[in-house]
């Protein structure tokens, strides 16, 4: 397919503007939603390349000034949010531009959500009905222009920020923190690393994996998440390979909303096991999700047999069931150059025994197909750390 028909203006989950050259729409986007002066929020090394640059040019055209806030980092801090509140507060600024990968997306969003609130920004946690306590006038705004395609955040209702004092990654949820406009064009990945690319990617593809494996009847996002796992299957490779294929990168895009926005149904052991590793490594997200992916296919085999057989089906992969999708992961794994063991990203056999209580209470352990605790996540830390793929 062409890649200029890949377009199109969606309302699910939110207004989306997708297509390439899209971002020239983003003060249209902004102007929709009552700013003024927004606040363009991202991360270092993006702030002086071209995306972000167009961004604040089209809307110094526009007429809107735009402010800018760079001090993100990877697996943002709370601090990160203090700051970035601190300067939306300075500049009397009217909403928040989130522009960059997942760190960038959730640190916008919980600026928008932290804008005028008088309670710390960890009395919103993602636990009971926490999020109520949020005074929902005190919010501004929030446009999100991912540059990646990976966590597909700027459909997601949560921020994981990274609580310093705990030291351990904490989900800020809010209904309204999913953006009103996302303004999505794949053409500013084009110039995303290989590395990246391929860590974003297996982001993607363990959202749609986790959710399609969720227990529980949710048919709408297992139908998403067979689409999103699809879509990475004919294109992660090639986006990887050929930094440049248009076509690739707008499927990986897709393929990244697609798995945020199936995952309301639930995650698993990937996620459990791979917040811990972010906080205690500073390693990529996405890409310990793709170290410890085919530990957790085969921890939870006996739970997911008939899930996989479909999904091999729905994929067309050669051989059939469980087997077929374990190798397909392996083989493209191996083809992106993901590390097959977490001893690669630097963790020690102590690191297993340290780790594992904090997967086992991680908001996403809940919804793995088969029950976890922490003897059970021990053994699949270790797993993972010397490539023990035996049942």
């Amino acid at each position: 397919m062409d890649p200029t028909q890949l377009s199109g203006r969606w309302n699910y989950p939110t207004a989306i503007r997708f297509g390439a050259g899209m971002l020239h729409e983003l003060p249209e986007a902004c102007s929709e939603l009552g700013m003024q002066r927004p606040l363009l929020v991202t991360d270092p090394a993006l702030a002086s390349l071209p995306p972000v640059q167009q961004a604040l040019q089209v809307n110094e055209e526009a007429g809107l000034a735009t402010g800018l806030f760079r001090d993100v980092q990877p697996n943002p801090r709370g601090v990160d949010v203090t700051r970035g509140v601190e300067a939306l507060k300075a500049g009397s600024h009217d909403g928040v531009i989130a522009m960059g990968g997942g760190s960038a997306l959730d640190v916008g969003k919980a600026i928008a959500l932290m804008a005028g609130q008088e309670r710390p920004l960890w009395d919103f946690e993602d636990r009971e009905d926490w999020w109520t306590r949020a005074d929902e006038g005190a919010m501004v705004p929030c446009v999100a222009v991912p540059t990646t395609s990976g966590t597909g955040s700027e459909v997601g209702r949560c921020s994981v920020i990274v609580n310093e004092q705990e030291q351990r990654k904490v989900i800020i949820f809010h209904p309204r923190m999913m953006p009103a406009r996302v303004v999505a064009d794949p053409a500013v990945t084009v110039g995303l690393p290989a590395a990246l690319t391929a860590g974003v990617g297996m982001d993607a593809l363990a959202h749609n994996l986790e959710a399609f494996c969720a227990p529980g009847f949710h048919p709408l996002a297992d139908g998403i998440a067979l689409e999103g796992m699809r879509l990475v299957h004919q294109s992660l490779r090639e986006a990887v390979m050929d930094g440049s294929n248009l076509e690739a990168r707008a499927h990986m895009m897709i393929a990244a909303t697609m798995g945020a926005t199936a995952f309301q149904k639930g995650l698993g052991a990937i996620h459990a096991l791979s917040h811990p590793v972010g906080v205690a490594l500073h390693a990529h997200h996405g890409t310990t999700n793709g170290v410890v992916m085919p530990y957790v296919l085969v921890f939870n085999r006996s739970a997911i047999k008939e899930r996989m057989d479909h999904l091999a089906r729905f994929l067309g992969l050669p051989g059939s069931g469980f087997d077929a999708v374990l190798r397909w992961v392996l083989e493209l794994r191996e083809a992106i150059q993901i590390p097959h063991t977490l001893q690669a990203l630097g963790m020690t056999e102590n690191q297993c025994d340290e780790l594992a209580p904090s997967a086992a209470t991680d908001p996403t352990a809940p919804t793995n197909p088969v029950p976890l605790n922490t003897k059970n996540l021990e053994g699949l830390y270790r797993k993972s750390l010397t490539g023990d793929l035996s049942g």
